[in-house]
């Protein structure tokens, strides 16, 4: 499929953000992980401090292209001629991230049903699967505090999510980060679908088979070698953008 011409006002770099993210968009869609013109995913702009890419506030996930997207700064500042607002909330938890912690390069956050069903139970993800055992020990919380629209609430989402870069933020909704989009996106399918085969597990009213602590630390040890070569979530989320143009390219314009 050829790629959309660079608009004139863009960088390379900045197109080449913009059109990821953009094809992220239109891939949680196919997934089933929109929710309305609600949640975000946002990527910095390496070659602009303190610039970063986020959804146009009425858009569904379905609609975002590489040019909608709304360039901001930490401050909530726009950068460029945009019809479109931010909203809020997305962007006081977005902004605090990419402020505050330098390897948050794309961050995610999203209320499917089975993630915010495990945020909202007590003791969050359990070691009951293959995907779950990827993430024992390295998801904080964030109690809720409704909608995140103060920022004085960023300081504590800063201190709780710690070095961690996964996080339940409690009767809400998961977010998660990386230092790329596609490994951003790869934990983000891996959490959903801990998430959804913990909903399942527990519906089946059998008490589930909980993995020790020493078979976790040889399966975390041990699941580079599992990987496809060309960093994390690169071939993932490059079949997932094949699979999305097949039905719809125009997230390219």
């Amino acid at each position: 499929m050829a790629t959309a011409l660079r608009k004139p006002e863009m960088s390379a770099h900045e197109w080449e953000a913009r059109q990821q993210l953009a094809a992220c968009y239109r891939v949680f869609d196919m997934l089933g992980w929109s929710e309305m013109i609600y949640n975000h995913i946002t990527v910095k702009l390496d070659d602009e401090p303190g610039a970063f890419l986020i959804n146009p506030f009425g858009l569904h996930f379905s609609e975002v292209t590489a040019s909608s997207l709304v360039k901001i700064d930490l401050d909530g500042n726009k950068l460029a001629d945009s019809p479109y607002p931010v909203n809020l909330a997305g962007f006081v938890q977005h902004a605090v991230f990419h402020r505050n912690l330098p390897d948050a390069h794309c961050i995610m956050h999203t209320h499917t049903t089975a993630g915010m069903a495990v945020s909202s139970v007590e003791g969050g993800l359990r070691p009951t699967s293959f995907y779950a055992c990827n993430f024992a020990g390295q998801i904080a919380y964030h109690d809720f505090e409704g909608v995140t629209v103060r920022s004085e609430e960023g300081e504590r989402l800063v201190r709780n999510i710690g070095s961690k870069r996964v996080m339940f933020l409690r009767n809400h909704g998961i977010l998660v980060m990386g230092r790329t989009l596609p490994e951003a996106f790869i934990k983000h399918w891996s959490l959903q679908r801990a998430c959804e085969i913990q909903v399942a597990t527990l519906g089946m009213n059998v008490p589930p088979l909980e993995v020790a602590p020493d078979v976790i630390a040889v399966h975390q040890r041990d699941l580079h070698m599992a990987g496809v070569p060309g960093g994390a979530g690169q071939a993932d989320f490059a079949a997932m953008v094949r699979k999305v143009d097949r039905i719809d390219p125009s997230w390219r314009d």
